[in-house]
């Protein structure tokens, strides 16, 4: 007999042992019964200055413990027909996993280099201010998402099955407790390992993965993608390409813009970072004084705002963790957070970003056509360059001097390994971004009582959130005009994250096979 449960324990309870078998043998009146207790999913409730661990259980009463073996069926397709895949990010891996086990071989095309190689390029950047284009926190082996958070939270409810993504990872290394919790999380100390599993099961099956490869041109007649040029001067036929090159590879919008392969001009978000102690996000969320529970996690948030017509939010939060610096190229200044599994560092950070309406906002740059938005972002990223100091030092400013308009003398200490730099982000920022960040941090203030605090930096910019180009498609994933092409994952507008860009990244391999 199997029965579900719903169990809340306190803090205390949750520290002792077996509380939570006891309790639940309680709730369902078991006695001495033999049962086994699957957890399906486990959050905390720390609305209130009472904390609840809520536990949803499967109780399998008088019957063994269920198998938690999971399988995926992958083909040898080292003889079958091939599907051609331009980058290894999330989009593109589970594309090429799909490939697999739909029983065709996918070849895949990386810019950057394998992520081990990787570390090296991660190093230059952070120590010696030193970026390579091809090879940076968002370009190489498994993408943006590889030197990430590793966070699996996803809206994105409708566009694939989560569950299968999850199961997938835990399939190639990640822990099972992403399968448990309900903002599940791998960590940026462990995806390398995940990443590199899955590259070695699509090589043992068959596949093919090409890294310092990098599509520089698509050859194509009568509408149909008939070949591709890679590294300037090799070309390879081709008839299905999965195009999954991310949300930084500004050099293929670029291209198709020039080829006149239709591209839209898609709405997006641009802001800075801020970052706290980890001990005051935890006092706000936790009602604690002191230091937190060791059985709780570093503290989240979640924070949202409407200033002048336009959302002003948290992003990519990351508690106990670290600022990044994310340019892709040299002369830019971009900044991304990460943590590692145990989201163990003194500090949170989080993007705080403003929606920017591509169509109203930005009418300067209406000359730019469908790159107008990627325009708007560079010049951003050359303004924090140069006031950052022309080096990957980034411009920051005390949080209560950017809110009231005044130079900050010194800053707080921080994370971000190539430093900081003083700068009137108040004023340089535009209006359209700067004047709602200064009012939405004064509204988040008054949600979370000690966020405004001048033991905060704000840190710039924050302007990599999603793609601001959208490359179109029909119905069947594939551009309306360009037969044999299909637009994929964050580069393409489809995805705003790790498990989002894996479905799609399912779903287009699943078009890009069919009727072959």
């Amino acid at each position: 007999m199997v029965k579900n449960a719903q169990i809340r324990l306190t803090l205390e309870e949750e520290a002792q042992e077996g509380s939570l078998k006891k309790k639940t043998a309680k709730y369902l009146g078991l006695g001495d019964r033999s049962f086994y207790l699957k957890i399906l999913r486990k959050s905390i409730d720390a609305r209130k200055p009472e904390i609840f661990f809520n536990y949803k259980l499967a109780v399998f009463i008088d019957e063994p413990a269920p198998s938690n073996t999971l399988n995926f069926e992958y083909k040898d397709v080292s003889k079958a027909k091939p599907i051609h895949i331009v980058g290894f990010g999330p989009a593109g891996m589970w594309a090429a996993l799909r490939c697999l086990e739909l029983g065709f071989k996918p070849i895949v095309f990386e810019r950057g280099k394998n992520v081990k190689d990787r570390r090296r390029d991660l190093k230059a950047i952070n120590q010696d201010h030193k970026v390579n284009p091809e090879s940076n926190y968002c370009f190489g082996e498994g993408g943006a998402g590889t030197y990430s958070d590793g966070k699996l939270y996803t809206r994105s409810l409708k566009r694939g099955d989560v569950r299968r993504i999850f199961e997938s990872l835990v399939f190639h290394g990640a822990t099972d407790q992403i399968l448990v919790d309900a903002h599940p999380h791998i960590g940026t100390n462990k995806l390398p390992k995940v990443v590199k599993n899955i590259r070695e099961a699509i090589l043992h099956h068959g596949g093919e993965i090409h890294f310092n490869t990098k599509v520089t041109d698509f050859i194509i007649k009568n509408n149909t993608l008939k070949a591709i040029i890679l590294n300037e001067k090799d070309e390879m036929a081709v008839e299905r390409v999965i195009l999954a090159t991310g949300h930084s590879a500004r050099d293929i919008f670029e291209l198709l813009h020039k080829k006149e392969i239709a591209l839209k001009a898609k709405s997006f978000a641009m802001g800075v970072r801020v970052e706290h102690p980890q001990q005051i996000i935890d006092s706000i969320q936790y009602h604690c004084s002191g230091e937190r529970s060791k059985l709780l996690p570093a503290a989240s948030y979640s924070l949202v705002e409407q200033v002048k017509e336009r959302g002003v939010y948290s992003f990519c939060m990351c508690p106990g963790g670290f600022i990044v610096p994310a340019a892709t190229a040299p002369g830019e200044v971009v900044v991304n957070g990460m943590s590692p599994s145990k989201r163990n560092n003194l500090f949170a950070n989080s993007g705080i970003v403003v929606e920017i309406n591509v169509d109203t906002d930005i009418p300067k740059y209406e000359k730019f056509g469908a790159l107008r938005g990627l325009e708007y972002q560079k010049n951003l990223e050359r303004l924090a360059f140069t006031s950052g100091g022309r080096t990957q030092t980034a411009p920051a400013q005390r949080l209560t001097d950017f809110v009231e308009g005044n130079l900050s003398t010194d800053l707080n200490p921080t994370s971000y390994q190539p430093g900081l730099n003083s700068a009137p982000l108040h004023s340089l920022l535009p209006k359209l971004i700067g004047g709602r960040l200064r009012q939405g941090f004064k509204a988040f203030g008054d949600k979370m009582h000690g966020y405004y605090t001048s033991e905060a930096n704000i840190v710039g910019v924050e302007s990599r959130t999603s793609s601001p180009v959208n490359i179109p498609r029909n119905e069947q994933l594939e551009h309306p005009v360009v037969k044999g092409l299909f637009p994929c994952g964050e580069g393409g507008g489809y995805a705003g994250g790790i498990v989002s860009a894996a479905m799609d990244g399912e779903r287009c391999a699943e078009a890009a096979t069919k009727g072959l």
